[in-house]
């Protein structure tokens, strides 16, 4: 079984009080769609997961402002957005187990999962028409498109088997970073962070994210037919590729700390920080 299959939620012992609140406006934004046939699967699709995203918009938020239901809003937001990718994307890659359940297309049918995914992007523009920002909704809309244009450059080169370091770079950070960053640079632009913040915790989201990915990757290479398994295969020694993600990992979760030295010392700057731990193949 595929270590994410098995993996108790890592953030619990420390952000318990955040996934607790994320869960509960995720529930209250699910509560406006009580007639919808959607509401019961999308309650399905959202179990179980981290809430990794949300909890890095929070965070940026607090480090330059005051939470509030903006704030929450866009947390719900970029979770959805997450949740469609995930829908859409166990679909491409014929998952079979998903948090230790059925994926979504197996539970509800591949007609059900892409509409799904198109009722959460006609959700996600509600949310952010609520949130009246037009920041917002760009950066929303571009995080979309970047996500879907990376999952079609990986399924290019996956065909091909013609990959390399910077391809597989630029795959994560279309298809996992740019929520990541996108997380951070909301929470900063809602609790009215000045550019040099906002830039600074985009940028911190941006590096953590594509560490995340790396350490995923390396923590489940086996189980995964992906981009980096097309490396090992090309590779004349297997370890030089290992030794190359390990070295690309330190250098992203370094510059995810360093990208945010700028921001006031409080506990959500340490909290971000030591969110960076989670990206280390060892915690």
């Amino acid at each position: 079984m595929e270590r994410k299959n098995i993996e108790i939620n890592p953030l619990l012992e420390k952000y318990s009080a955040y996934i607790k609140k994320i869960n509960n406006v995720l529930d209250s934004e699910l509560e406006l769609y009580t007639e919808s046939e959607f509401k019961e699967p999308l309650k399905y699709a959202l179990g179980g997961g981290k809430r990794i995203r949300p909890i890095i918009l929070l965070l940026a938020s607090e480090c330059v402002g005051e939470i509030d239901d903006n704030t929450f809003a866009a947390a719900c937001a970029i979770e959805f957005l997450h949740t469609e990718s995930v829908i859409h994307d166990d679909i491409i890659d014929n998952e079979t187990l998903r948090r230790q359940k059925d994926p979504f297309h197996i539970k509800y049918g591949y007609n059900t999962s892409v509409l799904t995914g198109d009722f959460v992007l006609g959700l996600i523009l509600n949310i952010a028409s609520r949130i009246n920002n037009p920041r917002v909704t760009k950066n929303l809309a571009t995080t979309a498109m970047m996500m879907s244009e990376g999952e079609v450059i990986e399924s290019r080169l996956e065909a091909s088997e013609d990959v390399t370091f910077d391809d597989y770079l630029k795959v994560i950070e279309y298809k996992t970073a740019t929520a990541f960053e996108t997380a951070s640079r909301l929470g900063a632009i809602i609790s009215g962070g000045t550019e040099e913040e906002i830039e600074s915790l985009a940028d911190y989201g941006k590096n953590i994210g594509i560490a995340y990915q790396i350490r995923d990757d390396l923590l489940d290479w086996q189980n995964e037919d992906k981009l980096f398994n097309l490396l090992i295969k090309k590779s004349l020694d297997p370890r030089d590729v290992f030794n190359d993600m390990e070295e690309l990992l330190k250098k992203y979760t370094d510059r995810a700390v360093f990208s945010i030295r700028k921001i006031k010392d409080s506990q959500a700057k340490n909290n971000l920080e030591n969110l960076v731990r989670f990206t280390r193949t060892t915690v």
